[in-house]
């Protein structure tokens, strides 16, 4: 036992030996090297270069410029101003003219014809439709001619134009069951406003139309 260990401890020994000789060899190694390169580098001879400074050119000679010469005009010679006498003129004559007793002649003046009448202007025509009574002064009443199972009432918006009514349009405000019994009211209400007299009026009237029935 104590044989094997020492044979161990020796041979550790040598190793640690030979480890730490290795490590000397190569700092020497490396030493050595780097010594030289300094060397070398201490040894090698500086090369200097002496750089001349270039020195700018010499600014151009001012120009001198002479000052232009003086080109006053002399003063126009004086020359005296002639006296002129100034004549006042005589004064004027007194020109007498004969009076004469004759009566001035007598202006014949033509009698102008009477500007013509202006045309008469006819009446502004209304901004909205109108009711129909205010312009219509015979407005003959629908006839009716079906019988009637209620109330119907209807509005007409009506053109005049010539004292008559030339358009008319017809809106149902409460229509009946029975359409044709309605046209036929419609149909009347045609015909009657028709007849309407409307005088002068130019223009749209309106007018409402209620049946009941009986």
């Amino acid at each position: 036992m104590n044989f094997a260990q020492e044979n161990k401890a020796s041979s550790r020994t040598t190793a640690f030996v030979i480890v730490v000789l290795l490590h000397i060899l190569m700092i020497w190694a490396l030493a050595s090297g780097l010594a030289r390169k300094i060397v070398k580098a201490v040894t090698d001879p500086i090369e200097t270069k002496v750089i001349e400074e270039i020195k700018p050119p010499p600014p151009p000679p001012e120009k001198i410029v002479p000052p232009p010469p003086d080109l006053k005009t002399p003063p126009p010679p004086f020359v005296p101003v002639p006296e002129i006498q100034v004549q006042t003129p005589p004064p004027p004559t007194a020109i007498q003219t004969p009076t004469s007793n004759d009566p001035p002649p007598v202006r014949t003046v033509q009698a102008q014809a009477p500007a013509p009448a202006p045309a008469p202007v006819a009446a502004p025509r209304p901004a909205g439709p109108v009711q129909v009574g205010i312009v219509c002064t015979e407005r003959p009443k629908p006839e009716i001619s079906v019988q009637l199972e209620g109330d119907a009432e209807f509005s007409v918006l009506m053109t005049i134009a010539n004292g008559k009514v030339v358009a008319r349009q017809v809106t149902v405000k409460r229509g009946l069951s029975d359409r044709r019994a309605q046209r036929s009211l419609i149909a009347s209400i045609e015909a009657a406003t028709a007849q309407y007299k409307c005088g002068t009026f130019e223009g749209q009237a309106t007018q409402d139309f209620l049946f009941k029935a009986e």
